[in-house]
């Protein structure tokens, strides 16, 4: 007997570290104070909520429990049976109380038990911040509490973190809510999807599509007024070079037509002289006439040597004159050349 006895406390020692384990893995997940267009229940009408979350990859069954949103629950002092008044049991029989690993379980506050194993009489004021306790089946161990703000309809409070393992809490808009189901949860959403969400009645893509026609009026009325006043600096340019062209420029197209006229005059004057220009022919007359004037010349003995020869050129002359007397030939003499200044 006394065997059995030392076994029963020896297992009952054991089974209570493992009992208080398995009760820290049991969390307050998500809460919801004012619900307008939220969860509803099965006949119809809607409730502030609490959702709890298994955190174990183990099986759980939380009858038994208590939830209160009373504070005066914390005080060691009061007795067992008073903080039970003070709080709501989760009941038995509902095999929805069984959460195995990962799972959630809702709970309708501000409601009546006869309505279901789900309905809490707990007390929840949407106008003042509410605390929230766990407590487990024995009434005396806090196993979890969270203090919810002020929030606005069908918005709630939330553990950032998956199944309840964070000790952060955010405050979540209506289309975030995620009673039932893990907090954070991967959407796959389109751009296009996220802005017809985000824009339900178009007037953002309205203001955009107009925006986006003024801009493109606006960039094609400042290409054509730059593209105008270019094409008229173009036509004023003309007009200026037609009328009145810059002199600089006319007197350098003077000075080469000049140029190229004397050029040409040269070369056509090469040509005709063979390349030989008319000045050196002047210049090599007058060196000849000074040379002859300065006596510069070839020196030459003066006499000049004619041999006689009958031509009879005269032979007329003679027939004609037969009655007179005949003229004796004479020796003809060397007539004489002048030399020197008498050639002057």
């Amino acid at each position: 007997m006394k065997k059995f006895s030392f076994l029963l406390g020896l297992l009952a020692v054991t089974c209570l570290p493992m009992h208080a384990q398995m009760d820290a893995s049991i969390k307050l997940n998500e809460v919801m104070t004012d619900n307008q267009s939220s969860l509803i229940d099965e006949y119809g009408t809607r409730h502030a909520w609490v959702e709890i979350a298994n955190t174990s990859h183990s099986t759980y069954n939380i009858r038994g429990m208590y939830l209160t949103t009373d504070r005066s629950v914390l005080d060691k002092s009061m007795s067992v049976p008073e903080r039970v008044k003070r709080m709501s049991q989760i009941p038995n029989g509902d095999v929805r109380t069984n959460l195995s690993g990962r799972q959630f379980i809702v709970f309708q506050l501000n409601s009546e038990p006869s309505k279901g194993s789900l309905h809490l009489a707990v007390t929840v004021d949407p106008s003042k911040p509410t605390w929230v306790a766990l407590y487990n089946g024995n009434a005396t161990q806090l196993i979890d509490s969270v203090t919810v703000p002020v929030l606005n309809a069908d918005q709630s409070f939330a553990r950032i973190s998956n199944n309840g393992n964070s000790a952060d809490w955010e405050v979540k808009s209506g289309d975030r809510v995620t009673v039932g189901i893990q907090n954070m949860t991967t959407v796959s959403e389109s751009k296009i999807e996220k802005f017809k969400r985000e824009d339900p009645y178009g007037f953002a893509m309205a203001i955009m599509a107009m925006g986006i026609v003024f801009l493109c009026l606006a960039l094609l009325w400042i290409f054509f007024t730059l593209f105008g006043m270019f094409m008229r600096h173009q036509e004023a340019a003309k007009k200026v070079i037609n009328t009145q062209p810059i002199k600089p420029i006319t007197k350098t197209v003077e000075k080469t037509i000049e140029v190229g006229h004397k050029t040409g005059v040269i070369l056509k004057e090469g040509f005709d002289t063979k390349g030989i220009d008319r000045e050196i022919y002047m210049a090599v007359i007058g060196m000849a006439l000074q040379q002859y004037r300065d006596n510069v010349h070839d020196v030459e003995s003066g006499v000049i040597t004619i041999k006689p020869r009958e031509t009879e050129w005269d032979a007329a002359y003679t027939e004609m004159t037969h009655f007179h007397e005949p003229v004796l030939p004479t020796t003809p003499q060397s007539p004489k050349i002048p030399t020197g200044p008498e050639m002057k």
